[in-house]
């Protein structure tokens, strides 16, 4: 049995690695909570990160913390243990989102350790992307990895994928005409001006990417109300290659598992050489995220809406620290 110091130790190691994962404009609205002398460890949302205007039934915090536990659970692996998770433990604090607990893994358990090499490698691209097709091998393995979650991932046809884009862009017409949601939105993007947030969350000015040259790409542009200067402008693919993460049912739990099918999605891709960004407008609107899902098809709620493609892969974004995140009781 590890000694109790040598537990906190791999836990911290654990959580450093687990909050890498991404959230919803960077808000990282996760908490850990692991109770010495035992290898439990708690995860937690943090409601006082979430996002009234943008994520206001707290669907998009789930699938950030899903991300976050699935990232544990690959960095338990690579340590050598095998992370049991069980989700929403207490029906009396939904907060409460996943108990964690970890054990020796069997012979024939490796678990997710192969992924951990993309844990500190994978970055959302907010910059344009080849038009190199992806091959249909690539896309059967990220299908997979969202299978292994208990979800599915579709690649729509041609009629689809234009009918999700223009989606996209009435999103951003909404969110144009929500002076709330602007102001939210800012209020997480730093540019370094005096007076903006603290500069271990949210998006900072260097992860921005170029604007945008014509509206081909579902690339949200987070710069729109202030137009920073210096900013470059670029064409962005004229046909991006598009995916839909979607689960049966709708429930905070389906959420959570959609938030991992998530994190492992983008982990293989980034090890399978590829880009991606995430393209969560339509899906803040109710009226439109009904719209993104393909009449017939068994995927019932489409949870994210992923970019593929060959490009820059994008740069780190600030996290906080772990003694932020993490507390020992």
């Amino acid at each position: 049995m590890p000694t109790t110091d040598h537990l906190v130790e791999t836990v911290t190691s654990l959580v450093e690695d687990a909050v890498t994962a991404p959230s919803m404009h960077n808000a990282q609205p996760w908490r850990f909570v692991h109770r010495a002398g035992t290898r439990v460890l708690a995860l937690y949302g943090d409601p006082s990160r979430s996002l009234p205007a943008g994520d206001p039934d707290g669907r998009g915090l789930h699938l950030g913390c899903g991300a976050a536990l699935f990232n544990l659970r690959v960095s338990a692996a690579h340590h050598g243990w095998d992370a049991a998770v069980e989700l929403l433990p207490d029906p009396r604090d939904p907060w409460h989102l996943a108990d964690v607990v970890l054990q020796e893994p069997g012979p024939a358990d490796p678990g997710p350790a192969d992924l951990y090499p993309a844990v500190r490698q994978r970055h959302t691209s907010r910059f344009p992307f080849s038009d190199e097709r992806i091959p249909a091998e690539i896309v059967d393995g990220l299908r997979g990895a969202a299978l292994l979650e208990g979800c599915r991932l579709i690649v729509p046809g041609s009629w689809h994928s234009d009918a999700v884009l223009d989606l996209v862009r009435d999103a951003a017409l909404f969110e144009s005409a929500d002076a709330a949601l602007r102001e939210e939105i800012a209020s997480w993007t730093h540019t370094g001006k005096p007076g903006e947030g603290p500069a271990t969350e949210g998006i900072p000015s260097y992860a921005l990417g170029p604007r945008q040259y014509g509206v081909s790409a579902p690339a949200r542009d987070f710069d729109a109300p202030r137009d920073l200067p210096g900013r470059a402008v670029a064409a962005f693919e004229a046909e991006p290659q598009i995916a839909l993460l979607g689960t049966m049912d709708d429930s905070p739990a389906d959420w959570l598992r959609a938030g991992q099918a998530m994190e492992r999605v983008l982990l293989q891709a980034t090890l399978d050489g590829l880009s991606t960004s995430l393209m969560s407008q339509p899906l803040e609107w109710p009226e439109l995220r009904a719209l993104t899902r393909e009449p017939g098809s068994l995927t019932g709620f489409v949870h994210m809406v992923f970019r593929f493609g060959y490009g820059p892969r994008g740069v780190a974004t600030p996290r906080r620290p772990v003694g932020e995140v993490l507390s020992v009781e």
